[in-house]
């Protein structure tokens, strides 16, 4: 039986996002590629569990919109997870998976078993990381199947080329799709928002009319 290296397990309301105040259950894996230098959840230690040692885990938890999936970068341990949520529609429970889009094979194979997908544009101005621009868009012809939203961390150092090729992708397959423009948790004051709320007018005029400006909601009061 395969196992994943999990971080935590706890209740709490989503804090970020358009699922924002919504109950769930949290399933933070270990381990991320990506290095983003804005990373607010750096991981240094994890338990491994099996999918009956984890089912078992979040069978205690009653009455909660969904189940999310978050990291670290969950579709890093995508067998596993297929093999976790095998049985989880039967149940009724919603899976709600957040990830930096960027590994579509991995999506690929689990897309059938999740009903929310919460997608990271990582923009290299932004990350100080490489640009992932053909990925994202692979990534978000798949998750189209389910119900999607794209999520851009906007930094004082988030340029305009960054954001004109976020917009070609989601142009290209779906104006509809919303977008939530997420400050910099380390760089959030009046001048960081000034800027996004440019740049939300951006997406706007080029007709991806969906767009919020949403920080992350459980820091400010203080939850997990």
């Amino acid at each position: 039986m395969k196992t994943a290296k999990i971080a935590e397990i706890f209740e709490t309301f989503q804090g970020e996002g358009i699922y924002l105040g919504e109950r769930q259950v949290f399933v933070r894996f270990f381990g991320c590629a990506t290095g983003c230098v804005f990373c607010d959840t750096p991981l240094s230690d994890y338990r491994e569990y099996d999918a009956l040692e984890l089912k078992d885990k979040i069978a205690k938890y009653q009455d909660y919109h969904s189940l999310c999936l978050t990291g670290g970068e969950p579709l890093a341990q995508a067998d596993f997870i297929k093999e976790f949520l095998d049985g989880f529609a039967d149940l009724g429970v919603k899976v709600y998976l957040e990830t930096n889009g960027i590994l579509t094979d991995a999506l690929a194979k689990l897309i059938d078993r999740v009903d929310y997908i919460a997608m990271d544009f990582k923009l290299p101005s932004s990350t100080k990381r490489g640009a992932f621009w053909k990925e994202h868009e692979e990534f978000l012809k798949i998750a189209l199947s389910k119900e999607v939203f794209v999520k851009i961390v906007v930094a004082r150092q988030t340029t305009d080329e960054d954001i004109s090729k976020s917009i070609e992708i989601i142009q290209r397959n779906d104006a509809g799709i919303p977008v939530v423009l997420q400050p910099n948790w380390f760089e959030a004051d009046a001048g960081l928002i000034e800027k996004m709320e440019f740049l939300r007018e951006r997406f706007k005029t080029s007709g991806i009319l969906n767009v919020k400006i949403l920080p992350q909601a459980h820091k400010l009061v203080g939850i997990k």
